[in-house]
């Protein structure tokens, strides 16, 4: 059975036993945390669409890890014009594993 999430403002598909990274979630490692935000239910043949959300589903997840991803450097030039901006950034993540996708 796979469930399609939505957390961070991004959507995942995903199904039990799976790792995933998704956008900073405020728990602590080893804590369970419940989705409830359940956009799609399947499995094999059978899918579930919620209107928007799929009532009484939901999805349980293990924290593994709180992390950053690698830098992105940005650099911004105007030419002829002596200018150029260097920037880094790093995205703060939650790295989750997938225990049960109940519905």
């Amino acid at each position: 059975m796979y469930a399609v999430i939505k957390t961070g403002g991004k959507q995942y598909k995903v199904a039990a036993g799976e790792k995933i990274k998704v956008e900073q979630i405020a728990a602590e490692v080893g804590q369970e945390i419940v989705i409830d935000q359940v956009l799609a239910l399947g499995s094999g043949a059978d899918l579930k669409i919620g209107t928007p959300l799929v009532e009484g589903a939901t999805v349980t997840a293990t924290v593994l890890a709180q992390g950053r991803h690698d830098k992105v450097r940005i650099f911004k030039m105007r030419r002829r014009k002596h200018y150029q901006k260097r920037q880094g950034h790093r995205q703060n993540f939650t790295e989750l594993q997938i225990s049960a996708v109940l519905g």
